[in-house]
């Protein structure tokens, strides 16, 4: 179990490499990869099952003590990159799948592994933690609602079919996740060093599922794409720093909220532009989950040499 425990530590550690190796394969090899495109829900569901055996009652009263900077954290999630999304499909031209695509993406919650970041950050990881669980609850309604204003334009959205999507996928197994720290906590307790290693093979079949299934359209307009994602994902750091600068939150406040806003859950992305819209449209989701994980650890890298202006070290919370 140990040695179980060891790997996928490692592997949680090497997540970008893992993701951009199977990105790599599903583009040379999508015959192989592309027969995954039906599973694609399902290993989203497993990977939002583990989340919930990790979500605990202390995530929640984080929101309870503090609501004020997790209001600022969740606004600025479902404000910011949605808005960006829009911006940027106004600015650069695309087909409208692709459209649909980056602006499903920037209305996604935040992804799990923006609390990593936040912790090598040296940020404040309980504020990363309790704003992923909010945007994460908040997903069923939010995402339908801000896809169907802003990506009607360019393909049919059907909010209330994706709206049950969501559940099934995401708030069914966080549910069931979080029952199942209560009925069997010993089970869960051995299970969870191993949780790191399910989640990356989850991602990473979707990642080379939806690469797979896009060949043609990636090699004709991938670099636009990745152009579209890489200032998506900068401008969202960018932007939710400073808009929690802007409210006076303390630097390594500041921190978690410019990661968790750049940082999305690209795997739900890709799901659901797989399901409502075509393998084309998660190909922004799918590139996504391979830049973003690349550059959240440089920008944590960068943050965590940087302290408030009395030298001190970050006034971070306890995670």
């Amino acid at each position: 179990m140990k040695t179980l425990a060891s790997f996928s530590t490692f592997v949680g550690k090497t997540f970008a490499g893992w993701v951009i190796l199977f990105a790599v394969l599903g583009f040379f090899f999508p015959d192989v990869f592309k027969q995954i495109v039906p599973w694609i829900v399902t290993l989203l569901a497993i990977i939002m099952f583990g989340m919930g055996l990790t979500i605990s009652a202390d995530d929640f009263r984080e929101v309870v003590k503090r609501p004020f900077d997790v209001a600022i954290g969740v606004a600025a999630q479902f404000l910011i990159m949605p808005l960006l999304a829009v911006l940027l499909t106004m600015v650069i031209p695309m087909s409208p799948e692709v459209a649909a695509g980056v602006i499903l993406v920037g209305c996604c919650p935040g992804g799990t592994s923006s609390n990593v970041m936040t912790y090598l950050s040296k940020g404040d990881v309980a504020l990363s933690v309790a704003c992923t669980s909010v945007t994460t609850l908040a997903a069923p309604i939010a995402t339908p609602f801000l896809v169907w204003l802003f990506a009607s334009q360019f393909l049919p959205v059907d909010a209330m079919a994706m709206f049950i999507s969501i559940v099934k996928v995401v708030l069914v197994p966080l549910s069931l996740g979080f029952a199942a720290q209560k009925l069997v906590p010993g089970l869960v307790a051995k299970a969870v060093p191993a949780l790191p290693l399910v989640s990356v093979f989850g991602i990473v079949l979707i990642v080379a599922a939806v690469v797979g299934a896009s060949k043609g359209a990636i090699v004709q307009s991938g670099l636009m794409i990745f152009a579209v994602v890489v200032l998506h994902n900068g401008l969202g750091y960018l932007l939710g720093f400073f808009a929690a600068k802007a409210f006076g939150l303390s630097l390594a406040k500041r921190k978690a909220i410019a990661i968790e806003v750049g940082m999305q859950n690209s795997g739900l992305g890709a799901a659901l532009a797989n399901a409502y819209f075509s393998p084309l449209a998660a190909v922004p989701s799918a590139i996504f989950s391979v830049w973003h994980n690349i550059s959240g650890a440089l920008l944590a890298n960068y943050f965590a040499g940087r302290v408030d202006a009395d030298g001190k070290p970050d006034d971070r919370a306890k995670a």
